[in-house]
């Protein structure tokens, strides 16, 4: 009887250097590439125009014709993409068992939902007589990988960094050599056309910005883009106005680059002194970081990673919380910001931390909320990095910095958007407003507000906190609870 495998690809789409793949098709003769548009998770969507169910229809399209070609250049007259839509845990298990696999192959995934998800898929493909095995593939240092000399998991990231690197070597940057195999490819049934968007029950969704090209393809095209501009990364990365960061987070969070691949570029360049490429590097352990802290400490999603941050008292404040969801904060660079989310699906790093930082620190409210709001708007949406960051900002999660690190939105406008350039992008009504007042017309003299035309309360909102009286509040409210 031939071997069959069945790879079950989630936030994998690319066909090469593939764990999950290269195991399969390794060990099997015959080896189906299945993806499900899940409605366990579709379902739960607010909107039918969805930024990144466009992306993963586009990279799905692009994948099953990636893997005909591989097929067909290795001579075999497989390859493609089985597509389903449905519940995942239950496609799955049928399309096993109508296929005849003898197992079912996956890449791990590390959030709680799709570990319970994955353990159900398991038992019932056992029950069936189906084995199912998962490979790390999405980090390179997982679970219990990177360990204190105590054999404790790290809470802080700086000395996990250092043990990161470490142990990070070649091995651990090697890409999986999948190719030689790929004649094992099997082809779909016959007669299953892929589904439309509009199949999938979406409309065409607002057009992605023109920076973020879909599938393997677009991740190579900004790949190549950014290795140029590594050496300056160091730097460039904190200006939102500056081509300075990779734009592959949309790529990393779907799969559609290998995160080994990025790895072991930045580590080379980073091994002949290249700053801009160790700093790169750093942000990819902080991405393993924080996936091994919600593997570990599931509770994150809900709670304070530092348990005596949960007996913070947030604020409701319905009209402030209208505000920032609005961009009507008054604070420029944060309104920005926040139009720059709401408009392309993006939001620069830096600029993540300030407006996280000023709905907790400056207005009070919970973290939590913050956090389901880049759920619903992010391209790049990953559980992980952004409960990470978004406890990061409050206070309550993995950092050893204190907790009354408050950032000022107006210094950080004048330190990282010194002329105002992002502002006046997401904020023409600004466009008049002079270099000195850009972050903060609140502080323009009338007569200097009427020689640029600028009324508070008709063109622009006026402040809706007081940065001063809004950090002693926190302070207040951190307080006794160290």
């Amino acid at each position: 009887m031939t071997a069959t495998a069945l790879v079950w690809l989630r936030r994998d789409l690319r066909c090469t250097d593939h764990a999950a793949l290269y195991h399969a098709l390794r060990r099997f003769d015959r080896v189906y590439c299945a993806f499900v548009f899940d409605t366990d998770i579709l379902d739960a969507l607010p909107s039918r125009q969805d930024r990144r169910v466009a992306f993963i229809h586009a990279s799905v399209v692009e994948l099953h014709a990636r893997l005909q070609q591989l097929a067909a250049d290795h001579g075999a007259p497989g390859g493609g993409l089985i597509v389903r839509h449905g519940s995942a845990a239950r496609c799955i298990v049928e399309l096993a068992q109508s296929l005849g696999v003898q197992e079912v192959l996956t890449n791990r995934d590390y959030e709680p939902t799709a570990i319970a998800r994955d353990q159900q898929v398991a038992a019932d493909l056992h029950a069936r007589g189906i084995a199912f095995s998962d490979y790390k593939d999405q980090v390179l240092l997982e679970r219990d990988e990177v360990l204190t000399r105590q054999g404790q998991h790290y809470s802080v990231f700086t000395p996990y960094k250092r043990a990161w690197l470490q142990k990070l070597d070649a091995f651990q940057l090697k890409a999986y050599p999948l190719e030689r195999y790929a004649q094992r490819l099997a082809p779909p049934p016959a007669g299953e056309p892929l589904p439309s968007l509009q199949d999938l029950g979406f409309t065409a969704a607002p057009s992605l910005p023109r920076a973020l090209p879909t599938g393997s393809s677009g991740a190579m095209q900004l790949l190549n883009d950014f290795v140029p501009r590594m050496a300056h990364y160091q730097r460039a990365r904190d200006f939102p106005s500056v081509k300075g960061v990779s734009y592959l987070s949309v790529h990393l969070r779907f799969g559609t680059v290998s995160i080994r691949q990025l790895a072991a570029l930045a580590a080379a360049q980073a091994a002949q002194g290249c700053v801009g490429a160790q700093t790169w590097l750093s942000e990819l352990a902080w991405r393993d970081f924080y996936f091994m802290i919600l593997w570990r400490h599931p509770k994150v999603v809900t709670q304070s990673f530092k348990p005596q941050f949960d007996r913070v008292q947030w604020d409701e404040a319905p009209a402030l919380w209208q505000a920032w969801c609005q961009a009507r904060t008054g604070y420029p660079l944060v309104d920005a910001a926040l139009r720059q989310l709401l408009h392309t699906g993006y939001m620069h790093n830096r600029l993540r931390m300030v407006v996280a930082s000023f709905l907790t620190k400056d207005l009070g409210i919970d973290w939590r909320r913050g956090e389901r709001f880049f759920a619903e708007h992010l391209n790049d949406y990953d559980l992980a990095a952004n409960n990470g960051g978004w406890q990061w900002a409050a206070s309550t999660g993995c950092d050893a910095q204190p907790w009354f690190r408050i950032f000022n939105p107006i210094t950080q406008s004048q330190k990282f958007d010194p002329k105002g350039q992002f502002i006046r992008r997401y904020l023409p009504e600004l466009a008049r407003v002079p270099d000195a007042h850009i972050h903060f017309p609140a502080a323009m003299k009338p007569l200097e507000r009427q020689a640029c035309d600028l009324q508070l309360g008709r063109d622009y909102p006026h402040p809706i906190v007081d940065h001063a009286q809004a950090r002693e509040r926190t302070l207040a409210r951190f307080s006794g609870l160290r």
